[in-house]
């Protein structure tokens, strides 16, 4: 079969079945370009996923503590884990990430690495495990499990004597990573700064990597330079445009690390980059990220997350919103229904497919061009698109047009850059029978994409 030109047709397109088609222009010879491991695919496949902060600082009412917080502060009337992950599955969220330990190094689990823990508060008598409790709620509830383990440790002695804190920090890593069954994804930061001898920590990264690789080989690894997800290098919930889900690693090589090359690499990563690290976009539902009683009234209005939306996985990233537990241990009743109202939104908007059974053609118009063709059952209104590449095989689209016509001349509805996982792009309400995406730029030979239209709501 000559796969070097494509045709779809009808429902074939919507399945995804490809026919051949004589001709078209050949394609030349190009190196193998990066594609996602299965656990960088489901990783992404999640969309949505809820960061938890909670610790000590949500006792001090701050947002870094200094490692002299009393362990007896910690004590939550109430938590109930369960109620964080069902209100994340209720929204439509598929995975949640726990603050094991933040910069304060208090370890929400007990340790035998210091005495800074649960084990040394009053919670459940000094037998608590909040871990415990939050990987039993996402598994109760359907959702995958992710932990973040603050290199920061702003309360242990060994910090700034570093083979010594590297060794408590690995001891720390496989506690958290043989306890409590599979782990999805184990999330670091570079934060970084001098102990208490004066001595700025040196970290040891590839021994930090490799002992989640021996204990979790299928949890993805985040941080600013991965090795699997890479941040988006801003904490506004904003992946950049264009979005490559390759990247250079000669740019940012550990996490931590500044320079003139590294915020353009994180939000964009690289056409020609020789891995697959996509980007995960982090962002807070209040203007903080541990739970503050004078921003109750200062939650995300529903507009606002459904932008974090469109400017997260509708960038080819992946949205990591962060809704923090209250004092008592619960979620706090206007974020709930906040994010109850962010999955009524999302559901308003997506709900009927306006190209569903529409006739489809696929026709690769030059070696790095390329254009589909929709005509819908009937006329309709459309205000959204949702572009996807097959990124299973890798990404490739630099630069596109989507036309519309009602019957008559055509419109442009919008211009884009990279598609990738999923590209949403929102313009103003529009009749339209014929849609034409217009592939003008491609890092490779682009392949088959699939395109969803909606009204909006």
């Amino acid at each position: 079969m000559d796969r070097r030109s494509f045709v779809f047709t009808g429902a074939a397109a919507l399945a995804g079945c490809w026919l051949p088609v004589r001709g078209g222009p050949p394609a030349p010879a190009t190196p193998r370009r990066p594609v996602p491991t299965p656990a960088q695919f489901a990783w992404q496949r999640d969309e949505l996923a809820m960061f938890c902060h909670f610790g000590v600082n949500t006792f001090t009412d701050r947002e870094w503590g200094d490692g002299t917080e009393n362990p007896a502060i910690f004590n939550p009337a109430a938590l109930d884990a369960r109620q964080w992950a069902r209100a994340a599955r209720a929204a439509g969220f598929r995975a949640m990430i726990l603050t094991a330990k933040h910069h304060d190094g208090f370890c929400l689990w007990p340790t035998a690495t210091t005495a800074h823990s649960v084990a040394s508060s009053p919670w459940r008598g000094g037998h608590g495990d909040v871990v415990r409790e939050f990987v039993d709620a996402c598994r109760a509830e359907g959702l995958r499990a992710g932990l973040y383990l603050s290199p920061w440790d702003r309360n242990n002695p060994a910090y700034g004597n570093s083979p010594r804190y590297n060794d408590l920090y690995c001891d720390q890593l496989t506690e958290l990573l043989t306890r409590y069954g599979s782990i999805a994804e184990v999330w670091f930061d570079g934060a970084n700064g001098e102990g208490p001898n004066g001595r700025k920590q040196v970290y040891d990264w590839p021994r930090f990597w490799s002992t989640v690789r021996r204990f979790q080989p299928d949890a993805v690894i985040f941080s600013d330079a991965g090795p699997d997800v890479r941040w988006c290098g801003n904490e506004r919930g904003a992946a950049g445009d264009p979005n490559w889900s390759t990247v250079n690693p000669a740019v940012v090589t550990y996490p931590g690390e500044s320079g003139p090359q590294v915020i353009p690499s994180l939000q964009h990563g690289d056409p020609a980059g020789s891995v697959w690290r996509p980007a995960e976009a982090d962002v807070s539902i209040r203007p903080g990220w541990f739970y503050h009683p004078a921003e109750n009234e200062h939650v995300r209005t529903v507009e606002s997350l459904l932008d974090l939306y469109f400017s997260s996985v509708g960038r080819n990233a992946k949205l990591l919103l962060n809704v923090p537990p209250t004092r008592e241990g619960l979620l706090y009743h206007s974020d709930v229904e906040r994010l109850a109202a962010f999955r009524a939104r999302r559901d308003a908007v997506f709900a009927h497919d306006l190209a569903a059974g529409a006739d489809s053609g696929w026709t690769r118009t030059s070696a790095r061009t390329a254009e589909l063709s929709l005509e819908l059952a009937a006329p309709a209104t459309a205000t959204v698109a949702r572009i996807e590449e097959p990124v299973a095989h890798g990404q490739a689209v630099a630069r596109y047009t989507l036309y519309g016509s009602d019957g008559a001349d055509w419109s442009v509805l919008t211009r884009g850059t990279t598609i990738g996982y999923a590209k949403l792009d929102r313009f103003p309400s529009t009749r339209v029978r014929k849609i034409r995406l217009v592939i003008e730029e491609a890092a490779a030979p682009p392949a088959p994409v699939v395109m969803r239209l909606y009204a909006g709501a």
